[in-house]
């Protein structure tokens, strides 16, 4: 049985095609996603093995979506769209396929053979080089989605509670993990286990008998594990510097 995550801020197109997938057996449905967040928290969490996933969604769309996954967690994508002015990109993006609202059965079942065929072979989808994040989701007020441009961000740390994004006046949580922001939103770099830090936001490389530390603009801390300060160093530009 193949398992399937639906993602469409559409309610009416969810359901009409978490229905077509029931009609046609051999595809679970396990969640039903009507935002990135809530996808992003579904597929970390069911791990299934396709995404039908639809493009244009608010604040971020279906290709943002996913640049914003783990590599170790990304199933195979199966786009769905009443616009046929993305089927190039779908393909650039190696979707398994690329559907049109009003999905038609027929051409869904021709889906669902592709993506059973992929299993069977125990291949996995390749997906090439994705955009560089720019703004990263994050979970607001009332459940909101809150993006907050990378330029603006000072570090951001994991803890048992989860990823929280720190600029210089808040902080808030994020369903993006740390490889993900350590691949592809620049500039922030890895500087500790559980932290990234925005090389642009530093101001000062303190050298103190506990070890190096990074104080941002803003005033905040972030510890530097001793395998990484060289790299850091050179990174701002002070390999010559005594830090």
């Amino acid at each position: 049985m193949i398992r399937a995550i639906v993602v469409d801020d559409e309610v009416h197109a969810r359901d009409e095609l978490a229905f077509l997938l029931h009609e046609h057996g051999g595809v679970a449905v396990v969640q039903n996603c009507a935002n990135a967040l809530e996808a992003l928290r579904a597929i970390d969490a069911e791990r299934p093995d396709v995404v039908f996933l639809d493009i244009q969604m608010p604040k971020i769309d279906g290709f943002q979506l996913l640049s914003m996954l783990d590599e170790d967690v990304r199933p195979a994508v199966v786009f769905v769209t009443a616009f046929d002015e993305y089927a190039l990109d779908a393909f650039e993006a190696n979707a398994v396929d690329y559907l049109l609202k009003p999905v038609q059965p027929e051409r869904l079942a021709r889906a669902v053979e592709k993506i059973e065929r992929m299993a069977l072979a125990g291949e996995r989808q390749h997906v090439p080089e994705l955009p560089a994040i720019e703004r990263i989701p994050c979970l607001g007020r009332e459940q909101t989605i809150k993006l907050v441009d990378v330029s603006a961000v000072e570090l951001v740390r994991s803890s048992a509670a989860g990823v929280y994004v720190v600029t210089a006046a808040s902080e808030v949580f994020t369903e993006l993990t740390l490889s993900v922001l350590e691949a592809r939103a620049r500039p922030l770099v890895r500087c500790h286990k559980q932290f990234l830090v925005n090389l642009d936001a530093v101001a000062e490389v303190v050298r103190e008998p506990g070890g190096t530390t990074l104080r941002t603009r803003s005033g905040k801390q972030v510890p530097v594990s001793r395998r990484l300060v060289g790299m850091l160093k050179e990174r701002l530009g002070i390999a010559a510097a005594r830090v």
